[in-house]
């Protein structure tokens, strides 16, 4: 809070030192100073991008400050962001031509983020090493759908045959931030990929979410080694900074995969009748997963929507058959999508005073009680979908409702092309930051075509220090060489890449290159031009 004011001085105090004034001259001019001032203070916090500790002290601040002159500060207000969560064992298989039912891509409701989490992805030495230097299939065919929607992958991560892919409407992109990925090895002894966990966590307008993808070790009998193997990838995936090291820290954790727990003591004939019956509700108790949380404490953190589809393993390939191999094996939940909302803190020691002080509103005004769940999740729906035969899994789709108040609102960074574009001449960006943030001289603007997949997806880019050609205190100018401009022009935008944050903080609007008049003049012909443009996106 020192830090706070330092930057705008105390705000009753900079009322009270006004001794010109009348008595009641003073107390209005009190009143209205001190609703400038916070105000002031609010826009700093907004600014500061600061701990969630330090917005709540903010926050318990404004509060008291509010009740003294009988007016409470406007938060922001609640909004509703739409999930779409995925998790799929492909069983090696090929992507399908069609993942329009998989994606919802008819639905009149589109979702606002994407998350995608498959398991045994084909991983034959020659594949991953080519799937390293390039996308794997399964990523570009999932770009490609989403690309011309307006999403953008925003991080992906591989061990093995487990890819966990994040997907992000355009809008949503510069409020991303602190994006990492880890991952945790725990086939053969700890030693070998083929099982274990991937994990992306990131900051969605200021809130901290996790998303943890998981192949656990299979069959009936190991249902404790998979809790486990759950406990072990927790306890050893960190991130920085230190504020939220681990998975549990995050305000919003979600945890699918193929997390392989069975349907244990009943025989196959009483299942398959459950299933032909649709009586699944018969099966819930003797579900391992179901079974174990009874048991384990951190397991009852977590929550799940209802059963209510076909057990999703195992099936004979392009059929909607139960195994009917010599094995046999028994139908199962394995493929699941689970959520954790952190639990709330105990009270602070200043909130206990605030309490025995009589200061405490919570049990008089409901807006402080909604104010102490700063972020709700609602599950809209969770099945699995039928349709798709390539695997021995059927995959399975969880859509949620995410309602937060949003920490900020502004990008860290304002970007724009300055004047006209061509590969006639050398080209100016102007940028200029919003907020404090922690610039690099490895920041980078790239130039993007309206439509592009990736963040690596640029037709060129410029480091902001090196190719900078003026400055002032709000506005810089950097240049981008004609020869990386594309001959044929398009709808391009403009993005601020900040490495220290590894993510995108500003995104311009969308603006025209136009079609180089030296090339046409020159002769080139059109096919030409398509070559010359294509190396200049390589």
């Amino acid at each position: 809070m020192d830090e706070i004011y330092r930057l705008f001085g105390s705000p009753v105090g900079r009322v009270r030192s006004d001794s010109t004034a009348s008595s009641a001259t003073q107390s209005t001019g009190s009143h209205l100073m001190l609703r400038l001032r916070l105000a002031q203070l609010m826009t700093c916090v907004d600014d500061l991008d600061p701990s969630p500790d330090l917005q709540e002290q903010v926050a318990r601040t404004l509060d008291k400050a509010f009740r003294i002159c009988g007016k409470r500060v406007k938060r922001p207000k609640r909004e509703n962001f739409r999930l779409h969560v995925v998790t799929w064992n492909v069983a090696t298989a090929d992507p399908p031509d069609d993942i329009s039912s998989l994606l919802h891509l008819n639905s009149p409701k589109s979702p606002d983020l994407y998350v995608i989490g498959l398991q045994e992805v084909y991983a034959a030495p020659h594949r991953f090493i080519m799937d390293l230097a390039v996308e794997d299939s399964w990523s570009l065919l999932f770009m490609s759908r989403l690309a011309p929607r307006g999403y953008l992958k925003v991080s992906s991560i591989r061990m093995q045959g487990l890819l966990l892919l994040f997907f992000s409407r355009l809008a949503h992109v510069p409020f991303i931030r602190d994006v990492q990925a880890a991952y945790t090895r725990t086939g053969f002894f700890g030693y070998w990929g083929n099982k274990g966990g991937v994990s992306i966590r990131l900051s969605f307008y200021g809130h901290m979410l996790c998303f943890l993808n998981c192949h656990l070790a299979a069959h009936m009998e190991y249902a404790s080694q998979r809790v486990d193997e759950f406990e072990y990838i927790l306890d050893t995936q960190t991130f920085y900074p230190k504020k939220m090291p681990q998975i549990l820290d995050h305000q919003l954790v979600f945890w699918f995969g193929d997390l392989n727990f069975r349907i244990q003591d009943h025989d196959m004939h009483f299942v398959r009748n459950c299933i032909t019956s649709q009586k699944f509700n018969l099966l819930w108790s003797k579900d391992q997963l179901t079974m174990v949380k009874t048991k384990e404490a951190l397991l009852q953190e977590f929550q799940e929507g209802p059963l209510d589809f076909p057990p999703t393993f195992k099936f004979d390939r392009f059929s909607d058959n139960y195994d009917s191999s010599g094995k046999k094996r028994k139908p199962a939940w394995t493929d699941r999508i689970l959520w954790r909302v952190k639990p709330k803190e105990p009270p602070s020691k200043e909130e206990v005073d605030d309490r025995d002080s009589g200061l405490d509103e919570k049990n008089t005004n409901p807006q402080i009680k909604e104010d102490e769940f700063p972020l709700k999740l609602t599950q809209d729906s969770y099945t699995s979908n039928m349709e798709y035969g390539i695997s021995d899994h059927k995959p399975v789709i969880g859509i949620f409702t995410l309602e937060l108040k949003k920490m900020y609102e502004t990008p860290l960074v304002r970007v724009c092309a300055e004047g006209e574009w061509s590969a006639d001449f050398d080209a100016m960006v102007i940028y200029s930051p919003l907020q404090p943030f922690p610039s690099s001289a490895w920041d980078w603007i790239g130039l993007y075509r309206v439509g592009f997949r990736s963040i690596s997806d640029y037709i060129t880019y410029t480091w902001v220090k090196d190719d900078e050609v003026s400055f002032n205190n709000e506005l810089t100018q950097v240049y981008v060489s004609k020869d990386e401009i594309p001959v044929l022009g398009g709808e391009c935008v403009l993005c601020y890449y900040s490495s220290v944050l590894q993510c995108i903080v500003g995104i311009s609007s969308p603006f025209k290159v136009q079609e180089s008049k030296v090339a046409f003049e020159e002769g080139l012909a059109p096919e030409n031009l398509h070559i010359l443009d294509k190396a200049t996106d390589s």
